[in-house]
């Protein structure tokens, strides 16, 4: 054990102290508010400056009236389609909407016409206008006021409210239950991918450079394998947890910032302080679900499911760099290990953030290949107990299942050189007991 600990050192402390990590580390959470802050800085310029799109319609019915937009301008007119191409030609005009005799029951041949291919929003903008004009004029042949159905029209907000088996109430919202699905899945797909990636790495370079040959002859193959595992999952925590510390300091400060910049918002608060105590308010509702949110059970399944899933998948990814000279040769042993995280971020989003009480979803949460991703769609939504315990269970027994076999290969891969092995020759040295 003292010679694990010894490599776990070795391991966590060569790169934690690298100015590398250090900058990753304490850019990241200012690198992905940064870009998204250029993105809407860019796109709010490009609307101010956009200049305003003007499109010739021509409407052989004389039915249709399309309401100009901040972006898009109609202009109606008499004008044969011809003329009114030459318009578009010309640069007088973006584009051209071509509406000819049509059949309401079946309109058919409507066209636009421009220099460049339009957007998806213009297409969904003219679709959209274009279909309640047609269904108001079908409304008003049949004798219907389309503004007596516009009238009786309304939006209905669900509240979402979770029983338990004592009969407790708790208020959910499942945009809120989906986002924090989303963010934690993908944090945990993303971290297996990157230091997965670095224990194969290093495993490369260490049996290259023939390093290796000297750290084995003081210590077990298994204990190097499992040391280099567990101090890199070390250095993944480490940045976790800095990441969390220096994103909450930074929302803090901003806060802070910004309420001593507007104190002008406290007589807000006192003057909304009884709408602020009613249950219809909006205010009150999303206090409701963010007490109703279980913060320790979420956190601690992420903490439990990130180093589970990772001290799986490392040790395949320390399997295949102790079979392999270059990373370029990893590739061919790659598939199966991709393949069941490839699976499990896709049914995520098709299954798991979808229905989270499905068939499909209870079991990509309890396979261990899967689960450290998808039980982390569902927790947030409210996992059974004994669901949680099996798939954990289940994680920590594929983990040693994946040890044990990664194992079998590094013990003989780490000292090969020169041959490129095969899935047979793999499993040769699986069943090898020398």
């Amino acid at each position: 054990m003292d010679k694990i600990w010894l490599v776990i050192q070795r391991e966590y402390l060569s790169r934690v102290k690298k100015k590398s990590f250090l900058l990753a580390t304490l850019l990241t959470p200012l690198i992905f508010p940064a870009i998204m802050a250029v993105f809407v800085w860019i796109a709010v310029e490009e609307k101010e400056n956009q200049s305003l799109r003007i499109i010739e319609v021509v409407d052989e019915n004389k039915l249709f009236f399309m309401e100009s937009s901040q972006q898009y301008a109609f202009s109606f007119s008499d004008s044969s389609p011809e003329e009114a191409k030459l318009l578009v030609q010309n640069g007088d005009r973006y584009g051209f909407l071509y509406i000819p005799k049509i059949d309401l029951k079946n309109p058919q041949g409507i066209t636009f016409y421009g220099e460049e291919n339009p957007s998806m929003s213009l297409v969904s903008y003219l679709e959209s206008s274009l279909k309640k004009k047609i269904e108001d004029q079908r409304l008003y042949d049949s004798g219907i006021d389309p503004q007596i159905l516009s009238d009786i029209r309304t939006s209905v907000d669900l509240k979402s409210i979770t029983l338990n088996q004592k009969g407790e109430e708790k208020v959910s919202d499942a945009t809120v239950n989906y986002a924090i699905g989303f963010l934690a899945g993908i944090l945990i797909y993303m971290f297996i991918f990157i230091y997965g990636n670095q224990i194969m790495q290093g495993v490369i370079e260490e049996k290259s450079s023939r390093i290796v040959e000297i750290l084995v002859s003081s210590l077990k193959p298994f204990q190097l394998m499992m040391g280099k595992i567990v101090g890199i999952a070390g250095v993944g925590l480490t940045q976790l947890l800095i990441w969390i510390i220096l994103i909450g300091t930074l929302t803090t400060v901003v806060t802070g910032i910004l309420g001593l910049q507007m104190p002008q918002e406290q007589a807000m608060e006192l003057a909304q302080a009884d709408m602020i105590q009613t249950d219809n308010s909006e205010f009150t509702e999303i206090l409701q679900v963010i007490a109703g949110i279980d913060f320790i059970s979420i956190i601690s399944s992420f903490i439990f499911y990130f180093l589970g899933g990772y001290l799986l998948y490392g040790a395949l990814f320390a399997g295949i760099g102790s079979a392999v000279d270059a990373p370029s040769d990893a590739q061919q042993f790659m598939l199966p290990v991709t393949v069941p995280l490839i699976v499990a971020y896709m049914g995520l989003f098709v299954f798991v953030l979808q229905d989270p009480n499905s068939t499909t979803s209870f079991w990509l949460s309890i396979i261990p290949l899967t689960s450290p991703i998808a039980m982390m769609g569902r927790v947030s939504y409210g996992v059974p107990f004994w669901e949680l315990g099996l798939s954990m269970l289940l994680l920590i027994l594929g983990f040693l299942a994946t040890t044990w076999l990664a194992g079998k290969i590094y013990r003989i891969g780490i000292l090969m050189h020169g041959t490129k092995p095969s899935y047979k020759t793999l499993w040769k040295w699986i069943k090898s007991s020398n």
